[in-house]
């Protein structure tokens, strides 16, 4: 009967033959050598793993309770010879995987833009790298390509044996761009921007997904990474910008909305600063970008005159755009003032905004106040540091 149930399960082990190990099976350079890192790195901790299970059945066996034949040496503790065996193998391992997980740290930054093309194939001037904009929506990706002025949803296309070089943030929620066949996940986190360099080697179509949850379209956020060949490529350009429309910051905003299981959609015109706005949280027109409000910060900030320019101004996105989550959209009504923050609550009227001085400049709790030298006077010297507690 045991015969019978093992013949039945037979057809069963034929459906494994079509599931695609993909990422020990890669198309891309970096994947390979990823996969190659991690290979090596099994066999190398195998060295160790296999010789101690199989010591581990031969002790249990044949010094056995019902084993008489074997040795019994209850006094023994010590040997020299088995003492350097145990810990100069696995030592020796340790060194060996030390080093290669150190160099591949490096070779495989992917802040750092590869080297090769393929084993043997090193980049050349002639390989010019094909620049990708990346931002991950709530539920779906858009790729920007700036050199052609052209964007897509949900689908990523990309010549075989060509350098890529992508840009990658977020609209919301932190993400993570993963195409198992080209590269190991890279973040992606809005307001910030992280990089990653890969190349295609083989020509076809290719699975890309998030590998971090971020919501209820979760399941769906998934894309097409088409690897053509050079002319292959030219004609799904022409494609795009003979059958996209344009995505302005309007378009952008319409389209950054929460939305599941996205058709792919093409635009032949891109608003050329439009990532760079994506970035800086400031597509809405009239939005101060957070690389600006860094820039004042650098300075000193705004003080108490430049309150009225951050009146307007609010960052949730979602009380901004209309989208299913958050609350009322909310201002900057006020600033606390130094002797506010000595008591030991804010009372609400002390939130309330105050007349700008034209006597005294606004700093930090305990912080002694300068004198104020009006612009038209002449250049005073500088006030007395405060003295450092080193």
């Amino acid at each position: 009967m045991g015969r019978f149930r093992l013949i039945a399960l037979l057809p069963l082990t034929a459906l494994l033959c079509g599931c695609d190990f993909v990422v020990l099976n890669p198309s891309g350079d970096i994947a390979i050598q990823q996969r190659d890192l991690v290979v090596i790195s099994v066999v190398l901790m195998l060295l160790i793993i296999i010789p101690v299970m199989a010591l581990t059945v031969l002790f249990a066996w044949r010094y056995r309770a019902s084993n008489t034949d074997a040795r019994y040496e209850p006094e023994w503790h010590h040997s020299t010879q088995l003492e350097l065996i145990i810990w100069s193998a696995p030592l020796l391992i340790i060194i060996c995987l030390g080093a290669l997980t150190w160099m591949a740290t490096h070779l495989l930054d992917p802040y750092r833009p590869i080297e090769r093309i393929a084993d043997g194939a090193p980049v050349t001037d002639a390989h010019r790298p094909l620049e990708v904009e990346v931002v991950a929506l709530d539920w779906k990706w858009l790729f920007i390509y700036p050199e052609q002025g052209i964007a897509s949803v949900n689908e990523l296309a990309a010549p075989v044996d060509r350098p890529i070089s992508f840009r990658i943030t977020a609209s919301s929620v932190m993400n993570s761009f993963y195409i198992p066949a080209l590269a190991g996940q890279i973040y992606a986190m809005p307001g910030m921007e992280t990089r990653l360099h890969a190349v295609i080697n083989d020509a076809g179509t290719y699975r890309g997904f998030s590998a971090n949850y971020s919501g209820a379209g979760f399941s769906g956020m998934f894309f097409r990474f088409l690897g053509l060949s050079g002319g292959d490529f030219d004609k799904w350009v022409a494609d795009a910008k003979a059958g996209g429309g344009a995505l302005t910051r309007e378009a952008y905003l319409e389209l950054e909305k929460p939305s599941e299981n996205v058709p792919v959609q093409h635009f032949a015109q891109v608003d050329p600063v439009l990532f760079k706005a994506i970035l800086n949280m400031c597509v809405e027109s009239g939005k101060m970008c957070m690389s600006e409000m860094m820039a004042i910060d650098a300075k000193g900030g705004l003080g108490m005159e430049g309150i009225r320019n951050v009146l307007p101004l609010t960052y949730d996105k979602y009380s901004r755009r209309g989208a299913v989550f958050g609350g009322t959209p909310g201002m900057v009504v006020g600033v606390c003032a130094p002797e506010d923050l000595a008591e030991p609550a804010v009372r609400v009227d002390a939130l309330a905004p105050r007349p700008a001085s034209a006597t005294t400049r606004i700093l930090g709790a305990g912080l002694p106040v300068p004198s104020f030298t009006p612009i038209s006077a002449p250049a005073a010297a500088p006030a007395a540091r405060r003295p450092s507690n080193s």
